[in-house]
C-alpha cells in the first residue's frame, strides 16, 4: 500500500483529473485527453508539461502516416504520486467522517 502523501502539484483540479485519467489507461491519446477534459490544446500542453518536468508523465510523440501522434502515460514516479495522493484524499475523508454529528441527533 502507498503511503498518504498530500501533492500539492497533482491536487490542481485540472492535473488531478488528467492524472486521473492517465490512472486508468496505459497509454492515452492528446486529443483524447483534451476532449474527455474539455481543455484546449494549449490548456493540456501547459498541464503535460508541468507533469512532465515533474517526471510524473512519459510523452511520446510520434507519426501514424502523415498525421503527428502524441501519447501520455503515467511513470511509476507518477503512479505512486497519484496513489499516495489519494490515500491521504481518503485520509481527510475518513477523518471528516469521523467528526460528523448524524442528522437529527
Amino acid at each position: 500500500m502507498t503511503a498518504p502523501r498530500f501533492d500539492e502539484l497533482i491536487h490542481a483540479p485540472t492535473r488531478l483529473s488528467l492524472v486521473g485519467l492517465l490512472a486508468a489507461t496505459e497509454w492515452a491519446e492528446f486529443r483524447y485527453l483534451r476532449d474527455e477534459l474539455g481543455l484546449s490544446d494549449s490548456a493540456l500542453s501547459k498541464q503535460l508539461s508541468v507533469l512532465e518536468q515533474a517526471g510524473y508523465v512519459e510523452v511520446r510523440k510520434g507519426f501514424v502516416g502523415k498525421r503527428a501522434r502524441t501519447s501520455v502515460r503515467l511513470s511509476r514516479h507518477g503512479r505512486g504520486a497519484f496513489d499516495g495522493h489519494v490515500a491521504a484524499l481518503q485520509e481527510i475523508v475518513a477523518r471528516a467522517g469521523a467528526t460528523l454529528v448524524p442528522p437529527g441527533a
